[in-house]
């Protein structure tokens, strides 16, 4: 099975050498000229690593780095320009995995993403799958189970489960949750929010497992729960 490779430049002089030049090395390429293009193939392409180069109209790559943090562990490298080599501490705190610097060979980018997607498939979380506790979130196909249950989800639904499901025992801001409901093309008001958390509450209770649940911080979010 070929690796996904997401070449995010605003050049397309770059991004069409590097499809060419990865392509060529069996991997199935994809490209965008910005930040917004890039998030609606992160969604529908799933890459398997990101090369990700920052000054770019419309949505930088740091905007994009912090975007898609929220609720994706993909590999990133990020493309910086030598007279900015600052931006690499910037990328590494927004949640880069590794940097290359202008004008760079093709063999050491190479290289890089190899050394990477290496370490990635032994990482302890299949980005495909996501298992917390009895809870079974498959991302390839939206599919959720809860005990061996199937719980039927809307889209909307399945992305907040997964959003905290991700950070389990750990309080997700209201804020956070509203702005991952905008990034889905939803409204992002607290009512909206309340709404969706409420349905999931509810589809989660009647599997009849009490090990699952979503408990509300008050004035803060929401946070997973899961008891043995």
């Amino acid at each position: 099975m070929k690796q996904r490779l997401l070449v995010v430049d605003d050049n397309p002089g770059v991004t069409t050498l590097l499809a060419d030049v990865f392509a060529s090395q069996n991997f199935e390429v994809q490209q965008a000229e910005n930040g917004l293009v890039a998030l609606r193939l992160m969604e529908s392409f799933r890459p398997d690593i990101v090369l990700l180069d920052i000054m770019m109209p419309e949505m930088d790559g740091f905007e994009f780095l912090q975007k898609i943090r929220r609720t994706s562990d993909v590999p990133v490298i990020m493309i910086t320009a030598k007279q900015h080599e600052n931006d690499a501490i910037k990328g590494f705190q927004l949640g880069a995995d590794d940097y290359i610097v202008k004008p760079f060979r093709i063999r050491e980018l190479s290289m890089r993403i190899q050394a990477i997607l290496r370490r990635s498939r032994f990482a302890k979380i299949d980005r495909e799958e996501l298992n917390v506790g009895q809870l079974k979130i498959n991302r390839a196909n939206n599919e959720v189970q809860l005990a061996g249950k199937k719980i039927d989800l809307t889209t909307t639904e399945f992305h907040l489960l997964e959003l905290m499901a991700n950070r389990a025992e750990h309080t997700v801001s209201k804020a956070d949750l509203c702005m991952h409901l905008i990034d889905q093309g939803c409204s992002g008001s607290e009512s909206t929010l309340k709404i969706h958390i409420r349905n999931l509450r509810s589809k989660i209770e009647q599997q009849g497992n009490d090990q699952t649940r979503i408990e509300t911080v008050f004035g803060v979010g929401y946070r997973m729960r899961i008891t043995e």
